[in-house]
């Protein structure tokens, strides 16, 4: 059990230190091409992270939800909502911080809770955790594969009957307009639209249901029987990478609609990586390198906040005419190596000052849970 849980931790570790890198480099103009989300249609190695986020939720449900039923029906709820809650509000106060806005001119306004972003990557994650939570809790692994179903084929109709698959002509776009207002979205792609919109979520929450049918699979796993269980969810996971690739013709894989071939593909990515761990760790023995990773799926969330505030405030500081961002990229990393490697080198360092906090937590046993 306790390998199992090391495998889990250094896939959630994994995952966290590939999503700070992919998020802080030096320059936006110059990075590699692995390293960007796919522009709209299409998958590269960041498209895989968020819905690794997911899947790791689900892992950890596995090992969690036995735990919970043990307390009763009302502490079931309680405990689901309560966390579901909290984690929502934190994704929506990390969009709000620092609370104001300062100009060129120096000066600096409070920022109106009608212009904050209600969206976003951990609001998402809290809603899939609760709905799944509580679909796996009323109607069990069944009911949760039915329902993974339905979410994927319905997900489908809906934006082939109700719009296009276009940044414009998109059900997900018009239903965050409608329901939330332009003010409260994303604009990062030009316009108003959400990549972690309302409607996005209904086929996210598969994801997590699949981390959890996973981690639980492998739990009631016997050690003799560990090969083979690592064989079926090898097979699993290619079955599920070839139905993505079959359904992307007719319904493309797209991170930012959160398609449901981009679902398959995901689930099954993230099979293939989890059986991998799986076989090096428990099965082969060898985890002299696995504390790096550890260190970071020992407090995932807490890292991940610590991460975008940091940054946050970078930008928010000035340095002369500069962000202390921009600064400290300009000073320390451009000029002494090419464009695309300095700033991938100013990434990657961003993430180590984030594991040696990481690591200091670790060694005085300060775990940060919600």
């Amino acid at each position: 059990m306790s390998q199992r849980y090391l495998a889990l931790d250094v896939l959630r570790g994994l995952t966290v230190a590939l999503m700070i890198v992919v998020n802080t480099p030096g320059d936006w103009d110059t990075v590699y091409a692995p390293f960007l989300h796919s522009d709209w249609h299409g998958f590269t190695l960041t498209d895989l992270v968020f819905p690794s986020f997911l899947f790791v939720v689900g892992n950890a449900l596995a090992f969690a939800l036995g735990k919970y039923e043990n307390l009763g029906h009302g502490a079931v709820l309680a405990k689901l909502f309560r966390r579901s809650a909290l984690i929502f509000l934190l994704g929506f106060f990390l969009y709000w911080f620092p609370f104001f806005k300062i100009d060129a001119a120096g000066q600096f306004a409070w920022t109106p809770l009608s212009q904050v972003r209600i969206p976003g990557v951990l609001q998402r994650i809290a809603v899939c955790y609760l709905a799944a939570a509580l679909i796996l809790h009323y109607w069990k692994a069944r009911g949760a594969l039915l329902f993974s179903a339905v979410a994927l084929l319905g997900y489908w109709a809906i934006l082939a009957h109700w719009g296009d698959y276009t940044l414009q002509g998109n059900a997900a776009s018009r239903l965050d307009l409608f329901l939330l207002g332009e003010r409260h979205l994303y604009h990062g792609e030009g316009m108003a639209f959400d990549p972690e919109g309302i409607l996005g979520s209904l086929p996210s929450i598969v994801n997590v249901i699949a981390g959890y049918l996973a981690g639980s699979f492998l739990r009631q796993t016997a050690p003799a029987q560990l090969r083979r269980s690592l064989y079926q969810l090898a097979v699993a996971g290619a079955i599920c990478v070839a139905v993505a690739l079959c359904w992307n013709p007719v319904f493309p894989i797209n991170k930012k609609l959160w398609t449901s071939s981009y679902v398959m593909l995901g689930i099954g990515l993230d099979v293939l990586l989890l059986v991998v761990l799986m076989f090096i760790i428990d099965v082969r023995r060898f985890t002299g390198w696995t504390y790096f990773f550890e260190v970071f799926g020992k407090n995932t969330l807490f890292i991940y906040l610590l991460s975008m505030v940091l940054v946050i405030i970078a930008f928010t500081v000035r340095v002369g005419s500069l962000n202390a961002y921009d600064w400290l990229y300009r000073t320390l990393f451009v000029g002494w190596a090419p464009p695309h490697l300095a700033s991938l080198l100013f990434a990657t360092s961003f993430m180590l000052l984030c594991w040696l906090i990481a690591y200091g937590m670790d060694k005085r046993q300060i775990y940060i849970k919600v």
